[in-house]
């Protein structure tokens, strides 16, 4: 007898996602689609505090944002910082607005204008994409190359007025490069061969002999967002400690500082992109089903909505990671 009006109340307590009972005025999609928001929310939440605390503990020798995201395109050798990005940026919050017109558009029953505006949204979301990947690509390349010691600090090449040299500008091309790249048939035991750099350590080496206008840069801030340029003896007698020559960016070193800024790079951003192609797809979803009339047949465009939040969340996200990363 008690177990039949507990499981009887029990009963009158579950929600079973109908509209008899909306708690918060929502629907049971729209709750879902929050409480998914919520919980994805803490994960790009623990992953920005673990970048705070992991930039507050190397912070002497972080990369400077301004210099490392100062491309962009077709203007080879012009240094724009952060434009790019603002324009990326804009770019997304702009498919913001038009999701939000579409979602208006669907709660006045306006098929044309929902499909005109999700494909704004669509095309935004694309360009966006498109950006990151080229804004990888430039990363991972990188400008002008560094050299890594054998203590693991990056050390640049700057001339007597501070201002970045590139590799290529002063390597001595003369001494032959005797690295040989391993196959898997010359050796028992190969654990694979990166791609090797253009230029080996005794060539820089050499170069940086050979023009004295040449200084060291180092990892480490002197404050004010400078790094600390050794003199000309200084810069020599750091050349014997050369170890790897280090072009662009990957998960175990990179030409713009602390390792630890790439990987969280990758990863965050990496992440976040994810997010972006995901609600890409759903756009697409959601917009073919607007032009064969699956709302307007249900009547109700909430599906619109619905991925509208998602969008908005994943926008507002991108706002958060453009702070932590390129701003602060």
């Amino acid at each position: 007898m008690g177990a039949t009006v507990t499981t009887a109340a029990t009963k009158e307590k579950v929600w079973g996602g109908g509209a008899s009972q909306q708690p918060l005025g929502a629907s049971y999609g729209k709750m879902m689609m929050w409480y998914f928001i919520l919980s994805d929310a803490l994960t790009f939440c623990g992953f920005l505090v673990a970048y705070g605390f992991t930039r507050y503990k190397f912070i002497n020798s972080w990369p400077i944002a301004d210099e490392v995201f100062n491309h962009f395109p077709f203007l080879h050798g012009v240094e724009a910082p952060m434009y790019y990005v603002a324009l990326m940026t804009f770019i997304l919050i702009f498919s913001s607005v038009t999701m939000v017109l579409a979602v208006d558009a669907g709660h006045q029953m306006k098929k044309n204008k929902v499909a005109v505006y999700m494909l704004l949204t669509i095309v935004g979301g694309f360009i966006f994409l498109g950006s990151q990947a080229w804004e990888w690509k430039n990363f991972i390349t990188g400008t002008y190359g560094a050299v890594e010691t054998q203590g693991g600090q990056i050390l640049q090449f700057v001339d007597k007025d501070g201002k970045r040299v590139a590799l290529a500008d002063f390597a001595d091309t003369s001494i032959p490069d005797e690295r040989v790249a391993l196959n898997r048939s010359e050796a028992y035991w190969f654990l694979g061969n990166s791609t090797p750099s253009t230029y080996s350590v005794a060539q820089i080496q050499a170069g940086l002999e050979k023009n004295p206008n040449i200084l060291i840069r180092t990892q480490f801030d002197e404050g004010r967002h400078k790094k600390v340029i050794l003199s000309r003896e200084e810069s020599l007698a750091q050349a014997s400690e050369f170890k790897y020559v280090v072009e662009g960016a990957n998960l175990v070193r990179n030409e713009y500082g602390h390792k630890s800024f790439a990987d969280l790079f990758f990863f965050i951003t990496g992440f976040h992109g994810f997010h972006v192609a995901t609600g890409v797809l759903l756009n697409i979803i959601i917009f073919f089903n607007v032009l064969l009339g699956t709302y307007e047949r249900r009547k109700s465009y909430e599906m619109v909505e619905k991925v509208g939040l998602y969008w908005h969340f994943v926008d507002l996200v991108w706002v958060f990671v453009f702070t932590f990363f390129y701003l602060v």
